[in-house]
């Protein structure tokens, strides 16, 4: 089920290291790389939850990202949370985008910079070291996911070292650890300069909105797990909220949208129609293209004019 070029990965790691929730300006970090990956057209995004899991559910839900709980008990490397990202995101997009939860502050252009590079693996460098974050063609995740050898993640990208690319930026946010709260300090006011973007929520409407950015996410979801009830879990809405949507949904297009099927307290067997399928595609294929135009027309319009 292939549904996007370029999926994103956010893992928290160990619940001793990790700060998901520390705030950085007027808004956590966690934040931060979810904003930076969306103007780069980024979907879906996952975030592999550990520290502070309830806190960054709460806080992130409106923001159409898919959670993960961590599989492993606290203390547990960043890598097995990788691995687990990796395994919920392959065959689903050509490539991923990771970035550890205490790497915020690389800005949305390099991001765009690393994406258009080619590469089974694409890695920035600055200032002769390597940083975050890392493009990971859909290629390779099985050899990642199969390597058990020593130093986690990076030996798993070492061992790939003949495949991989490095991309020289002068972004030392790249470089940028929340452990070192003096350089965090200084690279602020130039990433929140970065964060400037049109947001476009797109909706579909007649006398009231109908389909939006949830509701999209809600779909995949959906067509992804077959059971509407770890839908919601995923996405953190309630199993009757999410009825109402699709619901209104189909009122308004005027077919069905979700084959029910009963199933229990788990929500049975839930799929989407052959034309629920088709909508998805077509809304997040306009999406897409509405999102192009815009950055294209922010660029010539505001930003070349400085």
């Amino acid at each position: 089920m292939r549904i996007s070029q370029t999926g994103g990965l956010i893992a928290a790691g160990s619940k001793q290291v990790a700060l998901p929730m520390l705030q950085v300006g007027s808004i956590p970090i966690i934040e931060r790389i979810v904003i930076t990956f969306q103007q780069a057209g980024i979907f879906p995004i996952v975030i592999v939850t550990g520290a502070n899991e309830e806190d960054v559910k709460y806080h992130m839900a409106s923001h159409g990202v898919i959670f993960l709980h961590s599989e492993q008990p606290d203390g547990v490397e960043l890598f097995s949370c990788v691995k687990q990202g990796l395994r919920y995101l392959c065959g689903k997009c050509g490539r991923v985008v990771f970035a550890p939860v205490n790497v915020p502050m690389f800005t949305p252009s390099t991001l765009t910079r690393l994406m258009a590079e080619e590469g089974d693996v694409v890695t920035p460098s600055c200032q002769g070291r390597s940083g975050h974050p890392v493009v990971i063609a859909e290629t390779v995740i099985p050899e990642l996911l199969a390597y058990d050898g020593d130093d986690g993640l990076r030996g798993a990208l070492r061992a790939l070292e003949d495949r991989r690319r490095w991309l020289c930026v002068e972004d030392e946010g790249v470089l940028t650890s929340i452990h070192d709260p003096q350089q965090m300090q200084e690279r602020l006011a130039a990433h929140n300069d970065s964060l400037l973007r049109p947001m476009l929520h797109m909706r579909l409407e007649r006398e009231s909105a109908f389909c939006d950015e949830r509701l999209k996410l809600l779909l995949f979801l959906i067509d992804d797990t077959c059971n509407i009830r770890r839908a919601c879990d995923a996405m953190a809405i309630s199993y009757g909220k999410a009825w109402d949507l699709i619901n209104r949904l189909e009122r308004e297009v005027g077919y069905q949208i979700v084959e029910r099927r009963q199933g229990g307290h788990r929500g049975g067997n839930t799929r989407l129609t052959e034309q629920g399928a088709q909508f998805l595609q077509t809304y997040q294929s306009f999406e897409e293209r509405v999102f192009q135009f815009a950055q294209k027309e922010f660029q010539a319009m505001f930003l070349h004019k400085k």
